[in-house]
């Protein structure tokens, strides 16, 4: 049976709109958030929210245990985001006490987080996030650092 040329565009979004939505909190909003803090240093602000505070909020409904964490150590300033096949690692950095943790999860849908930390950060690292911070007061804070060259 054909089908009419006006009805292509249609079967088409049918046929990706699946592909389009992650599992989990937040479905689609998540996933498309994910794919921008890959590999990203990232300021985290509730006002203007950034994407930093956003992939925050997504972590946190996932892994439960990350947002306690977040509910004792407070928000930090900037986080950090990257992935390998199997896993998603996320670095918390907070400036005033130069310190970040270390998070990993499993992609396999389990909400198990491990922490690591708190490492003291280099004084490199310090000059470079505060010099981000600095640079995104009085703006919108919506550019991010790649923390990784591309490929």
């Amino acid at each position: 049976m054909k089908l009419p040329l006006s009805v292509l565009p249609l079967a088409l979004l049918a046929l990706a709109a699946p592909s389009c939505m992650s599992r989990g909190p937040g479905g689609w909003e998540a996933g498309w958030t994910e794919r921008a803090a890959q590999d990203r240093i990232m300021l985290v602000r509730n006002t203007p929210e950034t994407l930093g505070h956003r992939r925050l909020v997504y972590q946190s409904a996932a892994h439960p245990h990350l947002g306690e964490f977040l509910h004792r150590e407070g928000f930090p300033d900037f986080i950090a985001e990257t992935s390998s096949d199997d896993r998603q690692y996320l670095i918390l950095y907070y400036l005033k006490s130069r310190s970040a943790f270390a998070c990993r999860t499993r992609r396999t849908g389990n909400d198990e987080i491990q922490f690591a930390g708190p490492y003291t950060m280099t004084k490199s690292e310090t000059a470079v996030l505060k010099q981000l911070q600095h640079n995104s007061e009085g703006s919108m804070p919506t550019a991010t650092v790649k923390a990784k060259p591309e490929a």
